[in-house]
């Protein structure tokens, strides 16, 4: 596809039409779902909001539920950003990568941090899961419990991992997609246009991170989500790469994943959903392992060069 719509615009019209992108790949991931539920598991197009509505209630909910989750991220959050960005003339791997590829095991360790930062932020998520509100937003408290109470529902119907092929699909949908979309729209493109908007990476990373968390709609949860997607932002920004916050992203997801399917297999006796912070020394120690890991990513992705081809289309443009 040869790109029809300027590189120059504003970044806030970018960011509108990538709303406006996602919201096009949203109506034909809906599409493709009537296709597919009616292949798969037997639900007409007619049938399939009422499972949408109520999916405990219809034997064929929980897959239809994850079907629709994975299909509706791939489309909206993968293929309408992939679109919009050849719409705008980039070369995607330009685009989205200007530094050269950063070593696999940096790659891996970005991921190792985001489970050694885990005790650490399970104080954050344990603060913010138990606050109070004043008596003045009273109403927006209840509004906020109802809607964590009702995803939580829905994410206990749909996350059932008894299987190892029901793990790997559990992966696929809550861990390698959102990974891999949510990177590219947060990351790849919303972060890149505010900062060419403000000129601020920091403000680029967090205002990202703060979207990140608010688009999850689980205000009980929205300063850990935001921290975590600070913490993407700067990886990025860092490695100059998409594929280590891709990576980070998918050990976050996919940690949970396992260890569900571990709790449900009986393998251990855990609960993953609670919202207790760790004993005191499990969180000092991932204080200094992730502050450790934190600085040594620094310092090594700092001193991975600009990939050649970029610096010399730099140069042409100079001349």
């Amino acid at each position: 596809m040869k790109g029809f719509i300027s590189k120059d615009l504003h970044p806030s019209w970018v960011l509108l039409l990538l709303i406006v992108y996602m919201a096009g790949g949203y109506f034909v991931a809906m599409f493709v779902v009537g296709l597919l539920a009616n292949w798969i598991f037997g639900v007409g197009l007619i049938e399939l909001a009422n499972v949408a509505a109520n999916p405990a209630a219809h034997p064929q909910g929980p897959g239809v539920m994850l079907l629709l989750q994975g299909v509706l991220q791939f489309f909206a959050f993968i293929v309408a950003p992939a679109i919009l960005l050849r719409s705008l003339n980039y070369r995607l791997d330009e685009y989205l990568n200007w530094k050269v590829p950063s070593p696999w095991l940096l790659v891996l360790l970005s991921g190792l941090l985001v489970v050694a930062i885990m005790p650490a932020n399970s104080v954050i998520i344990s603060w913010n899961a138990n606050m109070n509100f004043p008596d003045f937003m009273n109403g927006f408290e209840q509004w906020a419990r109802a809607q964590e109470e009702q995803l939580a529902e829905l994410t206990k119907l749909i996350t059932q991992f008894g299987t190892v092929p029901e793990l790997l699909v559990g992966l696929v949908v809550f861990a390698l997609i959102p990974a891999v979309g949510e990177e590219l729209v947060f990351r790849g493109i919303a972060q890149r246009q505010i900062f060419r908007w403000f000129g601020n990476i920091h403000v680029a990373i967090w205002v990202t991170g703060i979207i990140f968390a608010a688009i999850h709609v689980q205000f009980f949860g929205f300063l850990p989500r935001a921290i975590l997607g600070a913490l993407f932002g700067y990886l990025y920004f860092w490695s100059g790469r998409l594929i280590v916050p891709i990576v980070a992203h998918f050990v976050n997801n996919g940690f949970t994943v396992f260890m569900l399917y571990l709790q449900q297999t009986g393998s251990i006796n855990a609960d993953i959903e609670s919202t207790e912070a760790m004993p005191w020394y499990s969180i000092l120690l991932s204080v200094v392992i992730s502050a450790a890991i934190l600085y040594f990513l620094h310092q090594a992705f700092a001193r991975q060069p600009l990939r050649q081809q970029l610096v010399a289309d730099e140069v042409e443009e100079q001349l």
